[in-house]
């Protein structure tokens, strides 16, 4: 039986802030969360600010896992790891 996947401690805080913003939606539980916004899908995999380098402004590949590595290399839709609320908002075009 597959464990709860753990979820980052901002994760809640941006999903509910993105639930406020009408015409938006939200679900997650899908590694991390499935955003829709115009008839679009975008999928975000939520990071802690802690696991992004103060240096380099991108998240450390240590606190990367294997799956995470494997779709930033192979999956043909869209993919992004995020830690802010804004860089969703951004990417989604709001």
């Amino acid at each position: 039986m597959r464990r709860a996947a753990k979820v980052d401690r901002n994760q809640a805080a941006i999903v509910k802030s993105l639930r406020q913003i009408p015409g938006i939606s939200v679900e997650v539980g899908h590694d991390d969360i499935l955003v829709g916004y115009k008839n679009r899908t975008w999928w975000f995999e939520v990071k802690a600010q802690e696991c992004v380098s103060a240096k380099t402004a991108r998240v450390r590949a240590s606190e990367l896992t294997g799956s995470e590595l494997h779709r930033l290399e192979h999956w043909k839709g869209q993919y992004t790891i995020v830690w802010d609320v804004y860089q969703i908002l951004e990417a989604i075009g709001v």
